[in-house]
């Protein structure tokens, strides 16, 4: 049985909130049976420690369990602000689950119910998280808080996201980020949730408006999302197939196999390009593919946080 058959009634999220607890909380229980046993499943009550650092408030009980120094930190230290953004284009919600057997999610479903995990996380720590939401145009925003009717309400809206789609419609989102980087006034962690498709001519202005996003000491981290099976490999039978666009409505009549090569050396290209961008604005760039599950997600977060407080 996959992770979503168990908490799907009669819709495919039907206990959309309750699937991200059981997500977070089969992570904890890996984190717990691997060498770091005895190091807070919070995370929010230690840090590395790095030479210089006072030696103070050094947790020698966990430097027993671990052989690794941590700093304690207290709650006044701990608490952050976190802004979600999620793209919700029509690409997003490609693949199409009832085509691809054995697939669980499209892109916007994985990337919703990942915003979720961190929001689930975010609140069991206090953090003060916001969301915004964009397709042709920045249809949601909420700054952030802490109060439990406003996480909920942040779920709520993210479930909502993985019903509707914009049909041949092109987003332009170096225009709406711009719009959110606007918004974001107190210093806070981004993620961004897209696939990053744009055409090459939109390249350029889509980095600019990154940098926008890490204006004023935000730290961006950027989470590229992708089919590695169909939107990677190009894994297709060697049947004739037509392709289309889902944004624009454009379509292609081919063989897969005949265009395989051609269009893997493209992607990977195009994936390492995106790579060095990032490398060279700074930005942290994390490829994940929809089929992997979620612990790179929540690894991510850690590790960022960590670094971020």
């Amino acid at each position: 049985m996959s992770i979503q058959e168990k908490f799907q009634g009669n819709s495919r999220f039907s206990n959309f909130e309750l699937l991200a607890q059981s997500i977070v909380e089969g992570y904890m229980t890996g984190i717990h049976k691997s060498p770091f046993h005895g190091f807070s499943a919070e995370f929010a009550e230690h840090k590395i420690y790095n030479n210089g650092d006072s030696t103070k408030h050094i947790d020698w009980k966990l430097f027993a369990k671990t052989d690794k120094l941590y700093t304690k930190r207290y709650e006044e230290e701990t608490n952050m602000r976190c802004h979600i953004i999620l793209d919700q284009s029509a690409s997003m919600h490609y693949p199409f689950v009832n085509q691809n057997p054995g697939l669980e999610f499209n892109k916007i479903e994985f990337s919703a119910l990942a915003s979720a995990v961190l929001l689930h996380i975010l609140k069991k720590q206090r953090d003060a998280a916001g969301l915004s939401l964009y397709d042709q145009t920045h249809s949601f925003y909420a700054s952030e808080k802490s109060s439990e009717r406003h996480y909920r309400m942040l779920v709520n809206t993210l479930e909502k996201a993985t019903q509707s789609s914009s049909q041949n419609t092109i987003t332009k989102t170096y225009e709406v980020l711009h719009q959110i980087a606007e918004q974001l006034q107190r210093r806070s962690m981004i993620f961004l949730f897209t696939d990053l498709f744009q055409s090459d001519i939109e390249a350029s202005k889509l980095f600019e408006a990154l940098r926008h996003l890490k204006y004023n000491k935000h730290e961006l981290v950027l989470f590229h999302i992708y089919d590695k099976t169909t939107e990677l490999s190009f894994d297709f039978e060697n049947t004739p197939k037509r392709f289309v666009d889902i944004e624009t409505g454009n379509h292609l009549n081919l063989f897969p196999k005949n265009f395989q090569k051609k269009y893997n050396a493209a992607v990977d290209s195009y994936f390492e390009s995106l790579r060095l961008k990032c490398a060279q604005y700074k930005i942290n760039y994390v490829a994940v593919d929809i089929r992997e599950g979620f612990d790179k997600i929540m690894m991510t977060y850690f590790e960022k946080r960590q670094k971020f407080l």
